[in-house]
């Protein structure tokens, strides 16, 4: 007989955080260890570094990670240690190493030294995940400010090219690149317009980055998710939008980290995807999307 997790369905409890939001302080806690998954050495002696990898999706990902073999790099806001704390001691229950990297993603050099840290500490660098995002919701384009537009640029986008510019230094043959972008980059949402416009460049960059790396064989991918439960949820709308998140879609829930975590899994193994690069997948909780 087959074994189904049972995931919490929508609505939450209305809840609301200031940025960069903690998941230690969401209610129900999003769900990270996928307890039907079994690891069978996919990674088996590789480094990967994750930025965002301190909650939601990037420590969902780097859990799933170690337990396919790998140690593991975080990159997280230094406001975000105690979740980072959290994930580090995930990564050692698999056990293997995990390595913690406060700072912003929004400064070229400390991208550069956090992969420099990296290939000195744990001896290399195999995959390199760009998670991390700033969101925040506005009525309007009016509503967006200057510094808004710019910390959402230079969280999402530019800070994906300071991290892969760094680590290509290193990455051999077999090496990846995964990006997390958004159902938002190729729909778009009303309410997250400068989010969404990151979104759909890191979609471009990805094929981009894709075609340019063909020839080294290092493969690019992006794994655009729909509404997953997430700090950035609570983070960045009203309590009463955060405890409707994922209604709308078919599963009528927001998926859990623990169920996209695979896809980059799937994305990071050769044994799994080395004939795939340059691929949006997206995950939509049913939602069915043509094109």
């Amino acid at each position: 007989m087959s074994v189904r997790q049972q995931e919490p369905k929508a609505p939450m409890p209305p809840q609301s955080q200031a940025p960069p939001g903690a998941e230690h302080e969401m209610t129900p806690r999003p769900r990270y260890k996928a307890p039907l998954y079994k690891g069978s050495d996919k990674l088996k002696g590789q480094v990967a570094l994750i930025t965002g990898g301190d909650s939601g999706i990037g420590r969902a990902v780097a859990v799933l990670f170690a337990r396919e073999g790998a140690d593991v790099a975080l990159v997280y806001l230094p406001q975000e240690q105690k979740d980072a704390e959290e994930t580090r001691q995930a990564i050692q229950d698999e056990g293997r190493k995990a390595l913690l990297l406060p700072g912003d993603v929004t400064r070229p050099d400390f991208c550069a030294e956090a992969v420099e840290r990296t290939v000195r500490e744990l001896g290399k660098l195999d995959v390199l995940v760009n998670n991390a995002a700033y969101q925040m919701r506005q009525d309007g384009l009016q509503d967006i400010t200057d510094e808004q537009l710019e910390r959402t640029f230079r969280t999402n986008i530019f800070g994906y090219f300071y991290m892969a510019r760094a680590a290509l230094r290193h990455l051999k043959e077999g090496g990846a690149i995964l990006n997390t972008g958004s159902i938002a980059g190729l729909e778009g949402n009303d309410t997250l317009i400068d989010y969404a416009s990151t979104k759909g460049a890191i979609h471009a960059f990805t094929k981009s980055l894709a075609k340019s790396l063909a020839e080294k064989k290092i493969r690019v991918n992006c794994v655009a998710p729909g509404p997953v439960w997430t700090p950035f949820i609570p983070m960045s709308g009203s309590p009463d939008k955060t405890a409707e998140h994922g209604k709308g879609t078919p599963l009528e829930r927001p998926a859990q980290p623990e169920e996209v975590a695979p896809a980059y899994v799937f994305f990071a193994a050769e044994a799994d995807s080395s004939y795939i690069s340059g691929e949006i997948l997206t995950l939509l909780g049913g939602k069915i999307r043509a094109g």
